[in-house]
């Protein structure tokens, strides 16, 4: 599992920047019995004081997620030829899981990272997947934004997301911009920590709502948001199409370094 924080940060109409502690999960995806051997405090698709669970991911079904993950990387021309896929998200903690942000890393038989899909959920229940091809142990890539998340922001622009490939650490940006310039920035770093039973209870007892506190601190920071003036923006249509391809970039701004890779 991975330990460490996030940070959000508004640059307009005004500034404003917070972050919290964040707990995630690192599943094999074709090895979904593992995990749920590992820890009598983690279930796999049954109720736990920590869950996961296959339907509230990738087809939202309880059939197995390969399919999807290759079929959505295919999309963007990565081939795993079948090398591991790892999902990296927020857990079920007792009844609750809201995921702003699934990460599915896809590697090729020898371990090299060739993909990774954001699978991004909005408050509303709904989701969009971006994926990319990958290449080197820092890579970015752009997309159009295709999919409504935050009120205070119309569904233009494009995303940019900068990827470390996970070992020891984990680092991700995804970063809003209009015409080049940064409306809204969001990161996370963590570093791996073995998934045992005492670190699974420890989390348990320090914060036994942790997960349903990602929503209340969103609708927390957004209240505030609109209390100082943000325009809010009524939810549109879903997109028709459930992903959008991202392209890799080639250079990487300098001024990221200081966000999270």
């Amino acid at each position: 599992m991975w330990k460490g924080q996030t940070v959000h940060a508004r640059y307009v109409p005004f500034e404003r920047r917070f972050a919290y502690n964040v707990t995630l999960i690192d599943i094999d995806i074709d090895r979904l019995g593992a995990a749920a051997r590992q820890s009598p405090l983690f279930s796999v698709d049954g109720p736990g004081v920590f869950s996961f669970h296959r339907k509230d991911h990738g087809a939202r079904t309880d059939a197995p997620l390969r399919p999807w993950a290759e079929q959505v990387l295919a999309k963007a021309g990565i081939a795993l030829d079948g090398g591991a896929i790892r999902l990296v998200t927020f857990p079920r903690q007792l009844f609750y899981k809201f995921a702003p942000i699934s990460l599915w890393y896809g590697y090729g038989p020898s371990g090299d990272l060739r993909g990774i899909i954001y699978e991004v959920n909005n408050t509303f229940g709904e989701t969009h997947a971006y994926a990319a091809a990958v290449s080197g142990d820092r890579s970015q890539q752009e997309a159009d934004k295709a999919f409504h998340v935050s009120p205070f922001f119309d569904v233009t622009g494009a995303y940019r997301f900068t990827l470390r490939t996970p070992t020891d650490r984990l680092g991700i940006v995804v970063e809003s911009l209009e015409d080049g310039a940064r409306l809204h920035m969001a990161n996370i770093t963590a570093r791996r920590h073995a998934a045992t039973t005492g670190a699974l209870l420890a989390i348990a007892l320090a914060t036994p709502f942790a997960t349903l506190g990602v929503t209340l601190a969103i609708h927390w920071q957004a209240l505030k948001i609109w209390l100082r003036g943000a325009q809010y923006r009524s939810r549109p249509d879903l997109p028709t199409a459930s992903m959008t391809v991202a392209k890799p970039l080639v250079a990487i701004p300098p001024t990221l370094t200081k966000d999270a890779a």
